[in-house]
């Protein structure tokens, strides 16, 4: 189910559905939402101002006051996006080394699509990155030249990867990582820009188990006794990813955490009104208070 939370690769009209989730959480400054909507850090503030009004400005939508930008009375109220009815993909991402702005590649990606708390598809395949990968990435992975050799480009699989992740919100455990590698490949292709909310299991695992001195995805494993195909081979880390996620619902669900609204004020460290009574009657809890999104 498509709520206007998941993978797409923007136009106008998808960058303003974007800023209409922001905003449901507060006002914000123009640089705060270029960073969050084009993902554009650290520019000029003029030029950040005179993007967002671009982008915003024509749209009755929204309204700026006071340097901030909010939603209009009728858009402002607090979303119920219900985590049960969002579609999800879980990501995972092997790839030559650790940065593609120094040039590494992908090597493998894997996709599972979760709905209803359940796993319902899965993309998987190698991929040839173009380039040699280094002997201690082999050692780590167990990819070597000669698997990648036969198998398809990443400009080859654009399409179908975009179709496994188009739609569900993108998931995936330190999500930055994979984010920024997908997006390198689909801009080397020139197939346009991902966009679309992201949830990183990391940081849920963060605020749902801060007893853990560790919360890396073999330590959170073990912890939810998930058995466990192979390590740093992008099939079985999706799959396992997928069945932690599952369980996170879960966890957020005892919490009162139960939309997307009041899970992005649960990582905020915010503690949603109700969230007693929520856990209580399952998932059943108060409004939340609009807040001003960081800048």
């Amino acid at each position: 189910m498509n709520n206007g939370l998941g993978v797409r690769w923007d136009d106008l009209p998808q960058l303003r559905e974007r800023a209409v989730s922001l905003l449901l959480s507060g006002p914000a400054r123009a640089p705060a939402l270029a960073e969050r909507i084009f993902g554009w850090r650290q520019g000029p503030p003029r030029l950040a101002a005179s993007l967002v009004r671009e982008v915003l400005g024509a749209d009755p939508r929204f309204q700026l006051s006071r340097g901030r930008w909010l939603l209009s009375d009728e858009q402002a109220g607090y979303g119920s996006t219900s985590l049960h009815d969002l579609d999800f993909v879980v990501v995972d991402v092997e790839s030559t080394g650790g940065s593609p702005a120094r040039g590494d590649r992908v090597t493998e990606v894997a996709a599972v699509r979760v709905c209803g708390g359940q796993v319902v598809d899965s993309f998987e395949s190698l991929i040839n990155p173009e380039r040699p990968i280094p002997p201690s990435v082999t050692a780590l992975t167990n990819i070597t030249d000669e698997m990648v050799a036969g198998a398809p480009r990443f400009a080859d699989l654009a399409e179908p990867l975009q179709r496994a992740l188009e739609g569900a919100v993108f998931v995936a455990h330190n999500a930055g990582f994979d984010w920024r590698f997908l997006q390198a490949e689909y801009a080397r292709c020139r197939r346009g820009r991902l966009g679309g909310e992201r949830v990183c299991t990391l940081r849920l695992a963060r605020r749902l188990h801060p007893e853990l001195s560790r919360r890396s995805l073999d330590v959170l494993a073990d912890y939810y006794a998930i058995a466990v195909d192979s390590w740093h081979r992008a099939g079985s880390d999706a799959r396992t990813t997928a069945e932690l996620f599952i369980r996170f619902l879960g966890q957020l669900a005892d919490r009162g955490v139960g939309d997307w609204e009041r899970l992005q004020a649960y990582l905020r460290g915010e503690h949603p009104p109700g969230a007693a009574k929520a856990r209580a009657r399952k998932g059943k809890g108060g409004s939340k208070s609009r807040r001003e999104l960081p800048h």
